[in-house]
């Protein structure tokens, strides 16, 4: 997922469409705005012939008559590019980048430099020290990039002590569509305490999936998408009676190695008993009755889980599902997205992805876990073009391209996963986009990831038999208030309001399910 910082295989697979810039320095002009092609041309190349894979498109017969986006939402195709380049043409954008991608970055880039005038200039960082690296230049003030994409629970980390530029006045000035995201992604990856810092950029979710020869075997018939398994007592049968249905498979896969990956896991199902992480003093109190089930479900599937499911992250999850090597997986949307693809999966027509399933007391409230956000730097010296950059790089069609693409990075606008197109290429989409009307997510605060791995690393020990599950969480509870403190709350003025971020944490409230 988008925790793994060098996935840009959007921009590894994607046309050289447009021209190369030679670089120059700040203000010198990169490309003379006479020079500059005509937009309509180079918006014409951004497109599924040119942009999505050649044997998927065979596969599914996606040809550019049947866009996956709505043109008229489509932000690239909208913006007025004339005035973009008689304002900024000629200016420098640095943009933050993981190094192993900064060549299929540039590729990747130049249609935007064709539009704009703008010319990019990566700044390559480290993948496994991102973090580190962009906060201590933060911390520095003189940061050596105007824009970053980065993973979406360190938002409160960055933006709480300024390090961020808000984007409020660029998004009503180029009229990004913001009304197009679904409401989670726009909340928790776009905005902190009220402001815009962010455009949302891997839009993530996490979804049951089934193998649908096991499972059918089991139900007697067809799977039926919301009514098949209703509810966690109904996956814990299959898993068990699924489990070693075959040599080398498992009833479930689960994603349970210490620290974020076993977090996520029981926050995917917690949520369903009606858990929630704070109150509206910050206090932890995931501790209830409702973060006890959630991980009492995850025990009980556990029994019937693949093998190492106390070391499995991502990746293990993701090849043991491809593999076929478990009959039920909880896992990301695009497991289903990848499962489609003969080059990545072996379970290519046999397998669903379902409605989220309940827990009786609770409520739906599918997970939206994980995510990246694109961000502008407070001390960016083009803090416009930089914005700019990042509305090209998320923008609807570019983002249905990677779906289509299957490379993980999520779309999160309603226009496309909605679109009937887009749907016909990734099995999950339309459960997904109905799920997200209802989902949950915890807050992008100051000490979000540092928080996601005390839990883990607590539940992670009740997964292994160390502790009982009230133990783990009891544990969690106490360990997350000390980073609540160390970051600044309980002191009388938290670095966030509650009231803030409150309308994001469940946006199902009072909404009729979709089944």
């Amino acid at each position: 997922m988008t925790f793994r910082l060098t996935r840009r295989a959007f921009l590894r697979s994607g046309s050289a469409a447009g021209i190369a810039a030679a670089a120059a320095p700040l203000g010198v002009p990169a490309l003379a705005q006479s020079s500059l092609p005509d937009p309509a041309s180079v918006l014409a190349d951004i497109s599924i012939s040119k942009y999505v894979r050649a044997d998927y498109r065979a596969l599914y017969g996606m040809s550019d008559d049947k866009p996956l986006w709505d043109p008229k939402k489509d932000w690239i195709r909208t913006v007025d590019w004339e005035r973009v380049r008689a304002e900024l043409a000629g200016t420098r954008v640095r943009f933050a980048i993981g190094a192993a991608d900064t060549e299929s970055a540039a590729e990747g880039l130049a249609p935007f430099e064709a539009l704009s005038g703008i010319k990019v200039e990566l700044v390559p960082i480290p993948d496994d020290s991102m973090y580190d690296k962009v906060l201590a230049e933060f911390i520095s003030g003189n940061a050596s990039f105007d824009a970053l994409q980065f993973f979406s629970p360190w938002m409160g980390d960055f933006a709480a002590p300024g390090f961020l530029y808000p984007l409020d006045e660029f998004a009503e000035k180029w009229k990004l569509p913001l009304d197009d995201f679904y409401d989670t992604y726009r909340l928790n990856y776009g905005y902190f305490n009220g402001r815009m810092y962010g455009i949302p950029f891997d839009c993530d979710i996490q979804m049951v999936h089934l193998r649908k020869g096991y499972v059918e075997k089991v139900l007697g018939g067809p799977i039926d998408k919301a009514h098949s398994v209703p509810t966690y007592d109904d996956l814990i049968r299959l898993a068990r009676e699924l489990n070693n249905v075959e040599p080398g498979v498992s009833g479930v896969g689960l994603m349970l190695a210490p620290g974020f990956w076993s977090t996520y896991t029981w926050e995917h199902i917690a949520t369903q008993a009606g858990m929630m992480l704070f109150n509206e003093k910050w206090e932890p109190i995931f501790n209830d009755d409702a973060g006890i089930k959630g991980l009492e479900i995850i025990l009980e599937l556990a029994k019937h889980a693949n093998p190492g499911h106390a070391g499995a992250g991502w990746p293990e999850n993701r090849a043991a599902w491809l593999g076929g090597q478990v009959a039920t997986n909880i896992s990301w949307q695009d497991s289903g997205t990848q499962a489609m693809r003969p080059d990545q999966s072996q379970i290519v027509g046999d397998f669903v992805t379902i409605y989220e399933p309940r827990i009786p007391g609770g409520r739906f409230a599918p997970p939206n876990i994980a995510g990246s956000t694109s961000c502008v730097a407070a001390a960016a010296r083009n803090p416009e073009g930089a914005f700019l950059m990042l509305g090209f790089l998320t923008t609807a069609s570019i983002m249905a391209m990677n779906e289509a693409n299957a490379n993980g990075v999520a779309p999160g606008y309603k226009s496309v996963l909605e679109n009937p197109n887009l749907q016909a290429v990734s099995q999950p989409a339309k459960v997904w986009g109905d799920s997200l009307h209802h989902a949950w997510c915890a807050p992008r605060i100051p000490g979000a990831f540092p928080i996601e791995q005390a839990i883990g690393n607590e539940i992670n020990k009740a997964v292994v038999g160390r502790i009982s599950a009230r133990e783990a969480l009891d544990n969690a509870v106490a360990a997350v208030r000390q980073i609540m403190a160390e970051n600044g709350f309980y002191a009388g003025n938290d670095p966030v309001d509650y009231a803030a971020v409150a309308p994001g944490l469940y946006v199902g409230e009072g909404k009729p399910l979709p089944f």
